[in-house]
């Protein structure tokens, strides 16, 4: 007797059956069109800036209501057309024979049916219009990027992937964390007892994190988001948020760009505008803060004209209009100088841990 299928495998199997209903529709729209003698085409929601509001209420970007034409026709669309036609096969097919692809897999993939891609970037783009077509990421149809970044701490999964179906491990039991990879990404959140989730920019730190024990001093789970978090990790913290109930915050460089990082873990990035379900809303920044680089007296590197000017650019954004996000902004335009987290080891390589840690875990209290 088959194992009973899990919560999380019953929801798997119920996004799995709706993608191939997606793809199923959008295919039979090209059918009829055929049937009818009609040059087959497709509607894309519009991915331009023009195209993209801030939703209060979602706290994020979304897609507005334009969308482009795309037709067999044209002979100028023929071309995309065709290639978004076959990625939208081959999502299929990775989908039914549960294989999983990367962004640079799917542009060599494509010269074995002959497909005309110029590099990589354009092979991306297209899949980011498939995505924009069917409203569902491409995670969805097992397409993921090669980066990967890393979780450390008490929480135990069970395996729902082929092969490992029911499998469990706790990703406290690797030194060196677990890689947030396809399997990790769809495994069930099985237990935990933390009641925090840490999510930290650098992998240095992420080791001296898992070093010095924070998961266990924290009761907490450590995530290194390589930087600006993959979706994969940012799909990762959302369900911890929602499905575990866990708190998250976000440590990064003292800089405009690690405040942004922050911000697209919180309420998303333009770029993704055409897709939900990547967001934690309640997620708080504790730092490092422009005002932490004064107030800790860090190390610091001059701002470039190019930090500026991306300050210039953030303030214009709605997400930074008011509160913490504003301020930041501010005083790093007035002082001009920015800090990085192992700007701490100044005064010994555990004082981030020892001290500047638990003071901004007591004040996220008040955010």
């Amino acid at each position: 007797m088959s194992k009973p299928k899990s919560k999380t495998e019953k929801i798997a199997a119920a996004k799995r059956d709706s993608l191939l209903d997606l793809l199923k529709t959008e295919g039979s729209k090209i059918y009829t069109d055929l049937d009818g003698g009609q040059f087959p085409h497709l509607y894309v929601p519009s991915r331009s800036v023009r195209n993209i509001v801030y939703d209060k209420k979602l706290r994020q970007y979304i897609l507005g209501k334009a969308a482009g034409l795309r037709s067999s026709k044209n002979m100028a669309q023929l071309r995309s057309f065709t290639q978004l036609i076959w990625l939208a096969f081959f999502a299929k097919r990775l989908v039914n024979e549960k294989k999983s692809s990367t962004l640079r897999d799917i542009y060599y993939s494509s010269q074995a049916f002959e497909m005309d891609f110029e590099d990589q970037p354009e092979s991306d783009n297209i899949i980011m219009d498939l995505e924009a077509v069917l409203a569902r990421p491409r995670e969805d149809f097992h397409i993921f990027p090669e980066e990967r970044s890393s979780v450390f701490g008490d929480l135990t999964i069970e395996y729902t992937v082929p092969g490992y179906e029911g499998r469990r491990v706790n990703l406290s039991d690797h030194p060196d964390g677990y890689l947030i990879g396809p399997s990790l990404s769809s495994a069930e959140l099985v237990d935990t007892s933390a009641e925090l989730v840490i999510a930290i920019e650098k992998g240095g730190l992420f080791t001296r994190f898992v070093e010095e024990k924070v998961d266990k001093k924290f009761k907490a789970i450590i995530i290194d988001t390589t930087g600006q978090a993959p979706r994969s990790t940012r799909y990762l913290l959302k369900r911890l948020r929602d499905q575990m109930k866990i708190p998250v915050v976000i440590l990064t460089d003292g800089d405009v760009y690690g405040e942004h990082i922050a911000m697209v873990i919180k309420s998303g990035s333009a770029n993704a505008a055409h897709l939900r379900e990547l967001t934690v809303p309640d997620a708080k920044w504790i730092g490092v803060w422009a005002s932490d680089i004064e107030k800790y007296k860090l190390p610091t590197i001059p701002m470039t004209e190019s930090d500026i000017k991306r300050i210039y650019d953030l303030q214009k954004d709605p997400r930074y209009q008011e509160g913490i996000w504003k301020k930041e902004l501010e005083v790093f335009l007035k002082i001009k100088r920015k800090a990085e987290l192992e700007a701490f080891s100044k005064y010994g390589l555990t004082n981030i841990t020892d001290k500047y840690l638990p003071e901004k875990l007591e004040l996220a209290k008040s955010l």
